[in-house]
């Protein structure tokens, strides 16, 4: 199994970016899909997850300002961020989940005030 997020970068306050999680050797639509973040210093935190059925958990700080999507034929998640902050500057990782979990190489996201 592979998952290879994309879609990091630098941003400005306030501005959007979408991350994608493309996967491989597993078919996202009958997996828990989800992604975390960890900020220097920080552990590991969850942000959102999609589950099989479709529905939709999200951590309470990025509640309205993030969307997570899946697109079952090409196999791949989304996540939508908009409305950027500073404190969501964080190495966002993808992860699968069918009773195992996986995990992808993170995507750097910089938020600047």
């Amino acid at each position: 199994v592979q998952l290879q997020a994309s879609g990091g970068g630098l941003v400005q306050a306030g501005g959007s970016l979408r991350l994608s999680c493309a996967a491989s050797g597993t078919i996202i639509s009958t997996s828990t899909m989800a992604w975390y973040r960890q900020a220097p210093g920080n552990q590991r935190e969850f942000v959102a997850l999609i589950r099989p059925g479709g529905s939709i958990n999200y951590a309470d700080s990025v509640k309205g300002r993030f969307t997570i999507s899946r697109d079952n034929a090409r196999n791949t998640v989304y996540l939508q961020m908009n409305t950027l902050k500073p404190e969501d500057t964080a190495v966002y990782y993808c992860n699968a989940n069918r009773g195992v979990q996986y995990w992808g190489k993170g995507t750097q996201v910089t938020v600047s005030s």
